[in-house]
């Protein structure tokens, strides 16, 4: 019972799909948050979690699957995937750290 080569290299490249994009609205929240626009940030941070929550179902599919005693070969295009998510889930933790710190100075600014 194993995953074909092109099931793994679809699986992997939806997991990339959807960490870019969460990626993508993380930086474009933090973009905001510079701008004083904190709701709009917000609204993206949330985009930003849809589209890791996309990713997260396709991972969990692929752990469920090994724990069941699915094969598949380990692949570049695998690791990879894991590494855009990886790097996505950092940005968007980032990101929210930013948001914070951006609300902070925005309220000091305020009582000067």
């Amino acid at each position: 019972m194993e995953e074909t080569i092109e099931e793994l290299q679809m699986l992997s490249f939806t997991i990339i799909l959807h960490a870019g994009n969460a990626r993508s609205h993380a930086m474009e929240a933090i973009a905001l948050a510079k701008k004083y626009q904190f709701t709009a940030a917000r609204e993206k941070i949330e985009e930003a979690q849809e589209a890791f929550t996309e990713a997260h179902h396709v991972q969990t599919k692929l752990l469920q699957d090994e724990a069941g005693g699915k094969k598949s070969d380990v692949s570049v295009i695998l690791v990879h995937a894991q590494d855009h998510l990886m790097t996505a889930m950092t940005v968007k933790d980032l990101a929210n750290e930013m948001i914070d710190m951006y609300e902070k100075m925005k309220q000091i600014e305020g009582e000067k």
